[in-house]
């Protein structure tokens, strides 16, 4: 006869909807009985609020005090500007509201430690030997101290009455004055991608977990997805002494970007590296082995590697948005000069939002619609955002890659400049040029 299990029950929050799974309690609906040990779920069961598998779970420990500086369970007045999300939109937004106004209430609200520090150095920090102490460049007590902002850490939005002007957390229901999102996207697997056997690059926790896997010596890596993160993590791990496989369903990396021309020299500089690149082919299937992973193609093949990243895009989370009754399309749909959502009072920015259908899934615009809706909310004079094309930069630090403007399908490259170092592609409409991309870096004659 088994001893009876004398653990204390232990509470589980969903990281994509906030859902908190209590072990006493169980999910009779999901076929949980109550007193069901979050090991003991099966690997298929889905949260039963928005869907994400078990892996999307992680052990959550109610704070039993708010962190300093102290906050009230509910706002203290309805002038608070709650933001909630403290990833780079966040604190910019945080930021230009302070320029602005040294006294208007703020509140964050983000479901990590809110620490600062700038994402895309993600993308090359494990060849540099960084952790994660020091990509973080300000913690987010000492960042809220500095700018006077109330920060709820470790704390998840999980339902929005516009009507009240109330946002729920697990901390309680706060009133607000004006409400912004920005809590960015999470990675969108495939469901051939399981979450708990692939690390996904999107904020400081999970490229610290990737870090601490590959400590120790060379590792066999894995990287599911050529677009532009897959494309900088491969040369990433390549320089850090990683033996990477790069996976893609296109022909080459960054295929659905670049040209062919640029997409050649692009597969040339990481095969010089020693990454291998398997293009037209997809993962089937990705299974747990003794020493790490097996990756299964749909072509019949496995790879046997120790660690797996999985790089296949983002997608924005819609149960907070759809619940509040926001308009969604790919992303929250705001206003392309306001960036305010369908619902008063509400605005959003960064990754989580779209324009005119398309996510906005770039950092260069972030400080530019935080200004905006600084003002905004405000009442501040602003000409508004004006959105464009961003300055798309790879981090492939030994072939830069920098396109600019918004190139069309329907128009040709044409070679502006070519050697075996650089090369340079213009698109043009009506004799003006819509769009240009650079490979490489040009000599000094080159530039002349």
């Amino acid at each position: 006869m088994n001893a009876p299990d004398e653990r204390p029950w232990r509470q589980y929050i969903c990281l994509a909807c906030g859902l908190i799974y209590d072990e006493e309690q169980g999910d009779p609906d999901g076929g949980l009985p109550p007193g069901t040990r979050f090991e003991d779920i099966p690997d298929d069961w889905e949260c039963p609020l928005c869907g994400v598998g078990k892996g999307d779970f992680e052990l959550y420990d109610p704070p039993a005090a708010p962190p300093a500086p102290a906050a009230p369970t509910v706002a203290p007045s309805r002038d608070s500007i709650v933001v909630v999300g403290a990833g780079l939109a966040g604190w910019s937004l945080v930021e230009a509201l302070r320029a602005l106004d040294q006294e208007v209430p703020i509140t964050l609200v983000t479901a990590c430690q809110g620490d600062v520090y700038h994402k895309p150095e993600l993308s090359v920090a494990l060849s540099r030997g960084l952790r994660a102490p020091a990509l973080a460049r300000e913690s987010g007590r000492e960042a809220a101290q500095r700018l006077g902002v109330t920060l709820l850490a470790e704390t998840f939005a999980v339902g929005i009455s516009p009507a009240l002007r109330q946002l729920r957390t697990t901390r309680g229901t706060l009133i607000y004055r004006a409400l912004v999102l920005a809590h960015g996207a999470r990675p969108a697997l495939p469901p051939a991608l399981p979450e708990q056997l692939c690390w996904r690059i999107n904020h400081l926790h999970g490229w610290a977990g990737l870090q601490t896997a590959l400590d120790g010596a060379p590792r066999r890596v894995a990287v599911v997805g050529a677009g532009m993160i897959g494309c900088e993590l491969a040369e990433d791990l390549a320089h850090a002494g990683h033996a990477v496989t790069l996976i893609d369903q296109q022909t080459g990396p960054l295929a659905g970007l670049l040209p062919a021309p640029a997409v050649e020299r692009l597969a040339r500089h990481l095969q010089s590296l020693g990454v291998t690149f398997l293009g037209t082919t997809r993962v089937a299937a990705i299974t747990a082995t003794a020493p790490g992973r097996a990756v299964h193609l749909e072509d019949g093949h496995a790879l046997a590697v120790d660690q797996v990243v999985a790089a296949t895009g983002l997608i924005t989370e819609s149960r907070l948005a759809r619940q509040a009754g926001l308009a969604f399309d790919r992303g929250i749909a705001v206003s392309a000069d306001t960036l305010a959502t369908s619902v008063p009072g509400i605005h959003a920015l960064g990754d989580c939002i779209s324009i005119d259908g398309a996510p906005c899934r770039f950092i260069e615009p972030i400080p530019r619609q935080a200004e905006a809706i600084a003002h905004h909310l405000l009442d501040r004079p602003h000409p508004g955002y004006r959105h464009q094309a961003p300055v798309v930069r790879l981090k492939t630090r030994h072939l830069p890659i920098v396109l600019r403007g918004a190139p069309d399908p329907a128009l040709d490259w044409e070679v502006e400049h070519e050697n075996d170092d650089y090369l340079a592609l213009r698109q043009c409409r009506d004799g003006e040029t819509t769009a240009s991309l650079t490979v490489g870096r040009p000599s000094r004659r080159d530039a002349a």
